[in-house]
């Protein structure tokens, strides 16, 4: 029997208006169920399908006056099919709900400073949450780490400083009162004496300054095609003095014929720190010697200071160029003279000075224990490839 158009038009409409108001109905429970749980959420939407299918079908049942009998077995049929329709929508809903728990649960702990695992047995989409949660714990956790290093850092540095301050300060204060007081056998070597103090402690500020002019602003350089010995010439003129002090030798090895291209004020701060550096740790009466060379692969030049003095423990060696690192025994202040204690470099400045200047002019700088000795490398970038800004 064939239907004529004007009931497949009728039929079409009756399911249209049934499926529209049982759609409409479960959109406004949705509505109303907002704060529910998922599984209702999903229950709610998932009844719609096999309900617009029983009202339809019934009311195009009825339309057709089929018998009582198959009437009754429509009905039976439409009511199994929809009550699995909606304890598989259950199911789906109880499993969803658990992937959630578990999501928001792994967030608690995130909050809470632990580092949780990716779960990948749910479906594809809470996977991916929960391995981009499980991501994110362990950055956090790592970044965590770091700012604690930093802040134990930041304290014992600021404990180290207020030290180096301190200790030059009661020493003028002490020699002032002397002074004041008129009992001083020789007021020159007093003044003297005050006088190395404050310059001390004027040079420990100045490296203060310029660390914080290297981190917060960042430095700005002139760089220009500088010969290498002549940059090693005025360092070595900067620390006679106190190498003379020391009965200490600087000889240097392979910097003639050598150009770097940097900035002659800041590269000479950087040898005269390294160079520093060796004289306040290198033994009494030893020989610093100051080298160059070119590596023929890289175009890059490699200025090196090696001393005779007791090196730093391998383990310590990436941190020497730190803000504030000393080392335990071996170069730390206290174990060499103390005319030389009150130095900047006493405060952990001078090489996290190096590194910083070295840095802007777009090199990087080494430490290694060598065969009886200690040795401090600055690798330049070939001419113009460094100080751009």
């Amino acid at each position: 029997m064939m239907l004529h158009t004007w009931d497949i038009a009728q039929i079409v409409a009756i399911a249209a208006v049934c499926t529209t108001v049982v759609t409409a109905l479960c959109a406004g429970g949705v509505r109303w169920n907002a704060r529910g749980s998922i599984t209702s959420q999903i229950w709610l939407m998932a009844i719609a399908s096999p309900l617009s299918v029983v009202a339809a079908v019934t009311v195009i049942a009825v339309q057709m006056y089929v018998s009582q009998h198959d009437f009754q077995v429509l009905l039976w049929v439409l009511g199994v099919s929809s009550v699995m329709s909606v304890a598989a929508a259950t199911v789906v809903g109880r499993t969803a709900r658990l992937s959630m728990v578990a999501l928001r649960d792994s967030a608690r702990r995130v909050g809470d400073g632990d580092v949780v695992g990716a779960d990948g047995t749910g479906w594809k989409e809470f996977a991916e949450v929960s391995q981009q949660l499980a991501d994110t714990s362990r950055r956090l956790a790592s970044a965590r780490r770091e700012i604690e290093e930093l802040d134990a850092s930041r304290r014992q540095f600021f404990a180290w400083i207020s030290h180096d301050l301190r200790t030059p300060l009661t020493g003028v204060r002490a020699m002032a009162e002397v002074l004041e007081e008129g009992v001083a056998a020789d007021p020159g070597d007093y003044i003297r004496r005050i006088r190395e103090q404050v310059d001390s402690m004027s040079r420990l500020v100045d490296d203060l300054f310029e660390l914080s002019r290297l981190t917060e602003s960042g430095l700005r350089l002139r760089c220009e095609p500088l010969e290498l010995v002549d940059i090693v010439s005025d360092a070595v003129a900067d620390v006679r003095v106190a190498a003379a002090e020391r009965g200490m030798r600087i000889i240097h090895d392979g910097v003639h014929g050598i150009t770097v291209w940097a900035d002659p004020h800041e590269f000479t701060r950087v040898v005269v720190n390294l160079l520093t550096n060796s004289i306040k740790y290198a033994p009494r009466g030893s020989e610093i010697l100051i080298s160059a060379r070119t590596d023929e692969l890289t175009g890059n030049t490699v200025v090196s200071v090696a001393d005779q003095g007791p090196g730093v423990a391998d383990a310590d060696l990436p941190s020497i160029f730190e803000v504030g690192w000393r080392a335990d025994v071996a170069r730390t202040p206290s174990s060499r003279d103390s005319s030389l204690s009150g130095s900047s470099s006493s405060a952990g400045l001078g090489l996290a000075i190096v590194r910083g200047i070295v840095q802007a002019h777009g090199g990087e700088v080494r430490a290694e224990n060598v065969s009886g000795g200690f040795r401090l490398d600055v690798v330049l970038p070939g001419e113009r490839r460094s100080g751009s800004r």
